[in-house]
């Protein structure tokens, strides 16, 4: 089962940090991120979305790798491969998965211009090693799918961390 969970930030750099923060985590195997955005609100209050998912270049490796084999029964890897790749490009970049974007903007929206949220969609993780880590960035939890008992355990390392706490 999928977890959302929205956090807010001071800036669009701390957002980004936590992201990095979060992107080394999951190489570690502490956590499984199915889809992260950070939601800017810009000065003029519009709301700008930062998606990291390249979901073209996931859809040309692997329509490349599919075209391949396909090529490979018609005795034209090479071709195959080629417009594998094309395909799958295209199909990626049209294809919108994860978290909602009309649900990011909206709220998006509710943050002060200046500010940025994180929403990270997720599947498993190991709360003993990500909390610690994001609680340095001082954010402020929005939004949760989690359990209850995770979500006051997310609530209170980041409060912890806020209030000069060791976490």
């Amino acid at each position: 089962m999928s977890n959302l969970t929205v956090v807010a930030y001071d800036d669009v750099a701390t957002a980004q940090e936590v992201v990095q923060t979060l992107a080394r985590l999951q190489q570690e195997h502490n956590i499984v991120i199915e889809d992260i955005v950070v939601a800017e609100r810009k000065a003029d209050g519009k709301v700008k979305l930062h998606q990291t998912q390249k979901l073209g270049a996931a859809g040309a490796a692997g329509g490349a790798l599919w075209g391949g084999l396909i090529g490979l029964l018609f005795l034209a890897p090479l071709l195959g491969m080629a417009v594998g790749a094309a395909s799958g490009g295209m199909a990626g970049a049209f294809t919108d998965i994860g978290v909602d974007d009309d649900m990011m903007k909206s709220i998006g929206e509710q943050l002060e211009p200046g500010k940025a949220a994180v929403f990270a969609l997720t599947s498993q993780g190991n709360l003993d090693k990500v909390l610690p880590e994001i609680s340095k960035f001082h954010g402020t939890l929005l939004q949760s799918s989690l359990s209850s008992e995770a979500e006051q355990q997310l609530r209170d390392a980041v409060e912890q961390q806020k209030a000069g706490a060791p976490a």
